[in-house]
């Protein structure tokens, strides 16, 4: 049996698993990260994450999209949604305002 782990889990975790689980992947190390970022560029979306796989591909090939980067660990649903809407002035400033490329809220 071969899995494929989601983005939310790191790819770190492959190589220690091939003896058991023969073939595995994650979705980065197949590219289908590219694919959700190609589409934030086609459609105007700022990507959030809580991975640095996005930040990373943004150091390769520049902007964009934009990223906002959840370095908090894994919280609720409410706890993110108050972080977004709590950081929604920081967020415009960085992203917009300033112009930068990622914008990290711990």
């Amino acid at each position: 049996m071969k899995l494929l782990f989601d983005e939310n889990l790191s790819r770190r975790i492959v190589p220690f698993i091939q003896d058991s689980y023969p073939g595995s992947t994650q979705v980065a190390l197949i590219g289908l990260e590219r694919v959700i970022r190609q589409y934030a560029i086609n459609n105007d979306y700022v990507i959030v994450t809580q991975d640095a796989d996005f930040y990373e591909m943004g150091l390769i090939h520049g902007q964009p999209p934009k990223i906002v980067w959840l370095k908090m660990g894994n919280h609720s649903k409410t706890t993110t949604i108050k972080t977004l809407l709590d950081n929604k002035q920081a967020i415009g400033q960085a992203l917009i305002i300033d112009n930068k490329a990622c914008i990290e809220i711990v």
